[in-house]
């Protein structure tokens, strides 16, 4: 997997808020789970001083406005993160900050100076660099690489996948409407489906529009952003593409939608539309391993106490096989197909209640934070890193507010059964059930987890690489 962030600041080189230390952080913590990541950066006397030992990698000519760029490649020093850094002293060696100069002014010049990063991100997957070096996924930082993603997309055809992270929303990169001209994107790029905000240019908006996956820094500001209140006027843009590969939209706020989801994933597969019904997914590698054959062994007593099952994966046969049979033989009560379907995990993801990851061992797992991350309760054995991510919904937890999931010991289909029937109950509670819902919703875990988090995101866009 080759990963490249594009940033206007990285800590401690450059800093003006919380940005540089998102960019200080996840690319090492990434680089130490064997990740490719590299960082792009504009050629701001800070950050050449502090990457002293640079070579030249690329020459990209002259382009707006600067005479030559030249692309010079250096290491952090204090992560052995590689560094790519623009060279266009026309446009980056000057007084003041980042983005204005020591009277506090923004640059007149700010839409070619980013402008200029985010085109130069796009040269990176054309392989115009370091030997033809390409990145799998460009994950672009706040306003200032937002036009990164629109620039991928006006190559069209197969390219890098793209991530757009917003920092701060109230700062959207607003230029005139006639600066448009300057940037070499299509014509047809300036309009409501495009770059045009209120009849300027927004780089933000660009990024939103155009990158195929968007986080925040937190999940409350992912929550707060969509409300009129702190949606600058994105909140409309921002809540139509949450997952637009499921039915309906829903968030901590509000999850509603969630029962619409449910709705559709039960009608599709044929299920008997239940919504009282705990619909129970697992999407998984259909070895012993990832503790299928438990599942198999609770199926039938678990459809008796009234749950419904749908599964996606391949393996084993011995496995496939009688998970087949049972389905086909309680059509109504559980779902199954074999092989993997990116489209229809997002739509387990998003429509069930549980998600399944009985893991005889796992050392990170990826499974369960999905779960969390759509509010689809994990139900997980007592190890590894599901340990470190899922806390069980016992009485205390339940009190105490931290639960966000189920959890067993023994790898056993009867110690399963056991956390199954301990959620079958608290799914009879609708608030508590949605309760527990919010708080999977929120959790959060730390640098190494959201490298984890970052790395799934990553192969949903790259899963062959």
């Amino acid at each position: 997997m080759r990963v490249l962030y594009v940033a206007s600041e990285v800590y401690p080189l450059v800093k003006t808020g919380g940005l540089a230390d998102v960019t200080g952080a996840l690319p090492p913590a990434l680089l130490a789970r064997g990740v490719d990541v590299r960082l792009l950066l504009p050629g701001l006397p800070a950050i050449r001083a502090g990457l002293p030992r640079r070579r030249a990698v690329a020459d990209f000519g002259a382009a707006f406005g600067a005479a030559r760029i030249i692309v010079e490649r250096g290491t952090m020093a204090d992560s052995e993160v590689p560094a790519y850094v623009l060279d266009a002293p026309q446009l980056y060696d000057r007084p003041g900050g980042p983005y204005g100069g020591p009277d506090g002014r923004d640059w007149p010049d700010n839409h070619r100076r980013f402008a200029l990063l985010g085109w130069a991100a796009a040269r990176f997957a054309d392989g115009a660099a370091d030997g033809g070096w390409r990145p799998d996924i460009i994950h672009a930082h706040d306003w200032h690489a937002g036009l990164a993603p629109a620039y991928l997309a006006a190559r069209g055809g197969y390219r890098a996948a793209s991530v757009f992270t917003v920092h701060n929303l109230a700062y959207q990169g607003l230029f005139p409407a006639d600066r448009f001209a300057e940037l070499g994107l299509p014509p047809d790029f300036y309009g409501i489906n495009g770059v045009e905000f209120h009849g300027q240019v927004s780089f933000m908006k660009a990024g939103l529009y155009y990158a195929d996956r968007l986080t925040t820094v937190s999940p409350t500001y992912a929550r707060e952003i969509q409300t009129p209140e702190q949606g600058g006027g994105l909140e409309g843009l921002l809540l139509s593409v949450v997952d637009p590969l499921l039915p309906a939209a829903y968030g901590p706020a509000d999850l509603a939608g969630k029962a619409v989801d449910k709705a559709a994933l039960q009608k599709a597969l044929g299920l008997a539309p239940r919504p009282e019904a705990l619909l129970f997914g697992v999407v998984s590698r259909l070895t012993p391993q990832k503790g299928i054959d438990l599942v198999l062994g609770a199926l039938g007593e678990m459809v008796r106490q009234g749950g419904q099952l749908v599964l996606l994966g391949s393996g084993d046969a011995a496995l496939e096989q009688p998970l087949t049979a049972f389905a086909a033989a309680h059509p109504a009560a559980a779902a199954v197909r074999i092989g993997y379907d990116e489209e229809f995990a997002h739509r387990i993801f998003g429509g069930a209640d549980i998600i399944l990851v009985p893991s005889r061992f796992e050392p990170c797992g990826l499974t369960q934070l999905y779960g969390l991350r759509y509010g689809t309760l994990p139900l997980v054995r007592h190890v590894g890193g599901l340990v470190d991510t899922v806390v069980d919904a016992d009485a205390a937890a339940l009190a105490a507010g931290t639960a966000t999931g189920f959890a067993f010991r023994e790898a056993s289909a009867g110690a399963l059964l056991g956390a199954v029937s301990r959620a079958l109950a608290l799914h009879r509670r609708p608030a508590a059930w949605a309760r527990l819902q919010r708080q999977a919703m929120s959790r959060d875990f730390g640098w190494p987890a959201a490298a984890a988090r970052y790395l799934a995101l990553y192969r949903q866009l790259r899963p062959d690489s």
